[in-house]
């Protein structure tokens, strides 16, 4: 079977050129939500499962699973399960278990500010900076206790929808009716920690006015997840729970599903409209085209040959718009924050997803084009030669 050559298909995109504007532009729009959809799923599922280390167990209140921020334990957890579980990492007699208190509290940069924001806090010890591998300070120093100093993470203007400037080094913002001075920038990147503000443990439930604990993080040496298990289990009086940190971010990511649900509805939505506008362009593209479409087969091309070479065209336009929006997602979406109730996390614009808006692109130029494309080439050679 005879073919026709693949510059035609190449010459003929320039017949319309406004035309072929649009449909570039068509594919690209297409192709860059597509893109942004995945963007935001595997961004949101990397932060979370990146927060959590295969080493570190967690111990929650009993009942508070699904939230650290809704959840108190007694301080004394802290000492008995480094004495109860032997196997705890620990460095030059420095223990590897950081109790930490978890609480959203409404911020200003003013004392009586009527504009004011929400943003995650986590009041911590020295041990955080051993269990937490992910966190390491880039500006400034660590707060010191006392000193109503705080520290705040990459993201956490961006959760909090203020400006960078306002968060830099020194600067002063109020909580608790009280000033705290930045004294330190952090950056635990794809983590739910780059958009929080740590402050020391004891100036926190001073300021919040508790003595209890959301949750003690702990980093295993020797120890198995079993033993902690088994010493939350026993402990009774304390009603606690222990569960490997990566399985309690596991849950917040199936927490999130109908989120990520949600977006990929919308993307399905807004592409099937795509696909239709596409379908219309290529439409009146082809239908402008029955006499040479006529022609070409009365001069020995098949009709497979000549839908071929339709399709050609039309994976061209596609592909261009793809490429188009795989370079933008990469120039301007990559790294791009979102703010959700939990932080804050960065699109990721990483080889599935280009791979993932690339072949959207390839369908739609495929799919896109099958019914104008036998809609041209079903018509007998004397009715398309006739065509007007």
């Amino acid at each position: 079977m005879k073919f026709l050559p693949f510059e035609y298909a190449v010459r003929n995109l320039g017949r319309s050129q406004l035309r072929l504007v649009l449909s570039i532009f068509g594919s690209f729009l297409m192709v860059t939500l597509v893109i942004t959809a995945v963007a935001f799923v595997r961004g949101m599922e990397k932060s979370l499962i990146s927060s959590g280390s295969k080493n570190n167990m967690i111990i929650l209140g009993a009942g508070s699973e699904e939230s650290i921020e809704r959840s108190e334990i007694s301080p004394a957890v802290t000492s008995l399960v480094f004495a109860g579980v032997p196997g705890i990492k620990s460095r030059l007699g420095l223990a590897y278990v950081s109790p930490e208190v978890h609480m959203s509290l409404v911020m200003s940069t003013q004392q009586d500010q009527d504009t004011t924001s929400s943003a995650v806090i986590r009041g911590i010890t020295p041990a955080a900076y051993l269990v937490h591998e992910q966190v390491h300070i880039v500006a400034g120093r660590a707060p010191e206790a006392g000193q109503d100093e705080i520290m705040v993470g990459q993201l956490t203007a961006r959760r909090m929808g203020w400006d960078k400037g306002k968060l830099a080094l020194n600067n002063t913002i109020w909580f608790g009716n009280r000033p705290w001075t930045i004294v330190g920038h952090f950056s635990a990147p794809n983590t739910v920690m780059d958009a929080e503000i740590w402050c020391p443990l004891t100036d926190l439930q001073i300021a919040a006015k508790r003595d209890s604990l959301s949750c003690v993080i702990l980093t295993l040496d020797n120890a198995d997840y079993s033993d902690v298990e088994i010493f939350a289990s026993t402990r009774l009086d304390l009603e606690i729970i222990a569960l490997p940190e990566t399985a309690y971010y596991q849950k917040l990511v199936s927490f999130y599903r109908p989120v990520r649900m949600m977006v990929w509805i919308t993307a399905a939505l807004i592409g099937m409209g795509g696909l239709f506008g596409g379908l219309n362009i290529l439409y009146a593209a082809f239908a402008a085209r029955f006499r040479e479409i006529g022609m070409l087969q009365s001069l020995g091309y098949s009709r497979l040959a000549i839908a071929m070479s339709l399709i050609q065209e039309s994976i061209l336009i596609a592909l261009t718009g793809a490429l188009t929006s795989a370079l933008f997602s990469l120039v301007l979406l990559d790294g791009s924050s979102i703010k959700i109730s939990m932080g804050a996390f960065s699109l990721a614009v990483d080889a599935a997803t280009l791979s993932a808006g690339l072949g959207a692109g390839l369908i739609l130029g495929i799919v896109g084009a099958l019914p104008p494309v036998i809609n041209c080439i079903r018509l007998p050679i004397p009715e398309a030669l006739k065509a007007i």
